[in-house]
């Protein structure tokens, strides 16, 4: 049955693991497209923040090293951009790309976005309620948890209850239809064949690689790009949460120090890092490439897979 459905490759993995050089790479070696899975990469104007790869605008796509990059800076950071958007313009995506005779390379960290195409997920059709949300978004995180706790303990129990975007939207489903989250989120039939490649780091060199990273964001412009947006951007939108936006308006607001904004900026980085490795260790369908042969066994992989 999979020998029917178009083949994609996804490249996955934690920030600072090397996923947009090794993306980049494959779709060099395979003819390939790439399509952004990454929550924050969406976004225009948040460029330093979200470690978006350097490229540039020709006909209206996205080109890094003159590999196409879709589904990267389509929305502004005020524009609501749900699960289900990105599915829908991600399945449309890869059909233009297969149609076109390229393979259609997956890339990014954010794993619920990954998991929704791969496994073809049917996303709760309960549209964004803004006034309840603005009576929400008057309560912290902690209380937003236990009130999802309440409201719908099973979906409290697979959620990451660190990140308020996704605490929000499931209570938000779960209030609005009365029915938990989890329940309404089902699989359908897979639409692709797909081969997931994991990139695995050493913890202790993974940590470094993201000290580095923040150090260099910094050198770049992050807290420049950080104002900048607020100047424009409410500090309350989701996008305006992500990570080094969120630390960086600690200090633009007062409320710390530059040098402790920028070691909750590393913190909160290897925390996420943590996060995103839990998420893709459960799926047993990941190949997971390491050391100094990533790209070699990598290609490996894929040819056999497109052969």
């Amino acid at each position: 049955m999979t020998n029917t459905l178009p083949k994609i490759i996804v490249v996955l993995g934690t920030t600072a693991s090397g996923k947009t050089d090794l993306g980049l790479e494959l779709a060099k070696e395979f003819n390939g497209e790439i399509i952004n899975a990454d929550s924050r990469q969406v976004y225009k104007e948040m460029d330093i923040g979200t470690a978006k790869p350097a490229g540039q605008y020709c006909n209206n796509e996205y080109l890094v090293d003159g590999i196409p990059h879709h589904l990267m800076d389509i929305c502004t950071p005020d524009d609501e951009f749900t699960v289900a958007d990105f599915k829908g313009r991600a399945h449309a995506t890869i059909v233009d790309i297969v149609a076109r005779g390229k393979l259609p390379i997956i890339v990014g960290g954010t794993g619920l976005y990954i998991s929704t195409l791969v496994d073809n997920w049917d996303i709760p059709k309960v549209a964004p309620d803004k006034y309840l949300r603005s009576e929400l978004e008057n309560n912290t995180l902690d209380e937003l948890v236990e009130m999802l706790r309440k409201a719908d303990p099973e979906t409290a129990k697979t959620i990451d209850l660190k990140n308020p975007r996704r605490v929000l939207r499931a209570l938000e489903v779960a209030l609005d239809s009365g029915e938990s989250f989890v329940k309404q989120r089902t699989k359908s039939a897979p639409l692709y064949d797909a081969l997931q490649i994991g990139i695995d780091i050493p913890r202790e060199i993974l940590y470094e690689r993201i000290n580095k990273r923040v150090d260099e964001q910094l050198a770049d412009g992050l807290l420049e790009e950080t104002k900048k947006l607020s100047e424009k951007y409410s500090w309350e939108l989701p996008s305006m949460s992500g990570i080094g936006y969120k630390q960086m308006g600690y200090y633009l607001r007062g409320e710390m120090t530059l040098p402790e904004a920028v070691d909750f900026l590393k913190r909160d980085t290897r925390h996420y890092a943590k996060r995103q490795m839990t998420w893709f260790k459960r799926d047993q369908r990941i190949n997971w490439v390491l050391g100094e042969k990533i790209v070699l066994d990598t290609e490996k992989l894929v040819k056999q897979f497109v052969k």
